[in-house]
């Protein structure tokens, strides 16, 4: 039977990335996008539940990709009544849609690594799925419900893969997020519109990064898999090679060939920071045969070259 894949943030950073790749890579799916800002994208409110129930009802996916989300932590943090209602109410509307009208359908829920918080201060090196769920943020707190919550519908029937994918970027994504912040300086700097001074929060935390290109590989094959899968399907999507950010930004002042000077601004420290975080993906190795392709210097240069020409286009 052709796949039916319905996608929820189809307009956003990560639904691009994984609309481009469905249309290069799987042309033989009819994919249904929903999202906002694009007038090519079915618009949806997941908080209206009619409206949820006729989209769903009407495409009948084979499988669901949720990205739609209070994404940025910064606007959980600023609004966090929108970002549970988003997050976990609209996710419940959505998945009680899908056991209603699509049962069969593959549910694939896209948390976050945020959902660990805690957990990364007292494992040694990279986590696992199996450490607890002990958020810090409400981000990550709204991401880790609706983490559970589909976990426990997966056990009433709803056929659901969650993934918890680690930090991604690439060209594309808003400045909101660090590394676009960074690489948004340094073009601007290199392009003579500011003094080769760039301010920044805390460069001593420890990430794993990963190429959005990479992410919507593991979240394309997480739509695939076969239906009849464990009910406990959730998987990190991970590097398992945490960068220091003072690191990155060190590969982005080097692609600009110029001397920058390094502020930290304390209106950029986050509260709740983790020092170290990162995930071991060998169960999405084994089960999703998944892995990171795209190496993290060409993500590097893609982004600073994104930003290069949004600069010379303004």
């Amino acid at each position: 039977m052709k796949h039916r894949i319905l996608i929820t943030g189809a307009s956003g950073f990560v639904g691009t990335a994984l609309l481009r790749l469905l249309e290069q890579e799987h042309s033989e799916c009819e994919v249904f996008a929903f999202g906002h800002g694009n007038g090519h994208l079915n618009p949806i409110d997941l908080m209206d539940r009619d409206a949820v129930d006729a989209a769903v009802h009407k495409v009948r996916p084979t499988a669901l990709v949720h990205l739609a989300a209070v994404a940025a932590p910064a606007d959980a943090r600023n609004a966090p009544r929108h970002a549970w209602d988003v997050n976990v109410t609209g996710t419940m509307n959505l998945a009680e849609s899908v056991m209603r009208h699509a049962p069969e359908a593959r549910f694939v829920y896209v948390g976050s690594s945020e959902a660990y918080g805690a957990s990364f201060q007292s494992v040694a090196g990279p986590v696992t799925e199996t450490v607890p769920l002990r958020p810090v943020t409400v981000y990550g707190v709204t991401k880790a419900a609706a983490d559970l919550m589909i976990g426990q519908m997966a056990y009433d029937g709803l056929r659901a893969v969650r993934c918890r994918p680690f930090n991604h970027t690439g060209p594309g994504q808003s400045d909101a997020y660090v590394i676009p912040a960074f690489a948004r300086q340094v073009a601007e700097i290199a392009a003579g519109k500011n003094e080769p001074v760039i301010h920044v929060g805390n460069l001593e935390v420890e990430r794993d990064f990963l190429d959005v290109r990479d992410v919507v590989r593991a979240y394309a094959g997480a739509a695939m898999l076969n239906p009849n899968a464990d009910p406990d399907c959730v998987y990190n999507i991970a590097s398992g090679q945490p960068l220091k950010i003072r690191h990155i930004l060190d590969m982005l002042i080097a692609q600009s060939g110029i001397d920058i000077e390094v502020r930290v601004d304390p209106e950029k420290l986050r509260p709740n920071d983790i020092p170290f975080a990162s995930g071991d993906a060998s169960k999405a190795r084994d089960w999703l045969k998944w892995k990171p392709l795209v190496p993290f210097e060409q993500t590097i240069a893609d982004v600073f070259g994104y930003w290069q020409r949004v600069c010379k286009a303004r």
